[in-house]
């Protein structure tokens, strides 16, 4: 069993920053891969980023390549996404997820779900 608790959620305006947390609890966090999606007001989920279970693999969506960075410590049962030159596009609530198998990328990869972050990126 993984909960997850996301922060790290704000107004920013755009071409701005924010990190992203994801506090883990469990001791199954580091056999896990992680990954990021967001939802935008009237819009389905879609997947952002992803990170291996030892975070040497990462993989993101095309549309945050080269902006987001994700990243891991299994130290401290954390996850990150860096998120930098944010675009009013980027509006969203974000939220992490863990899965069991090997780079996951879509919803139905994922078994843990955390309750989101808002996202609000300003023009």
């Amino acid at each position: 069993q993984v909960q997850l608790v996301e922060s790290g959620g704000g107004l920013v305006q755009a071409g701005g920053s924010l990190r992203l947390s994801c506090a883990a609890s469990g001791r199954t966090f580091s056999r896990h891969a992680m990954g990021w999606f967001r939802q935008a007001p009237g819009k389905e989920r879609e997947f952002v980023a992803t990170i291996s279970w030892g975070g040497g693999s990462t993989y993101y969506a095309d549309s945050v390549k080269g902006r987001f960075t994700i990243s891991r410590d299994n130290a401290k049962n954390t996850m990150y996404l860096q998120m930098n030159s944010l675009k009013p596009e980027d509006t969203a609530d974000y939220y992490c997820a863990a899965s069991s198998l090997w780079n996951p990328r879509v919803t139905g990869d994922y078994e843990y779900w955390g309750q989101g972050t808002q996202v609000t990126v300003s023009s």
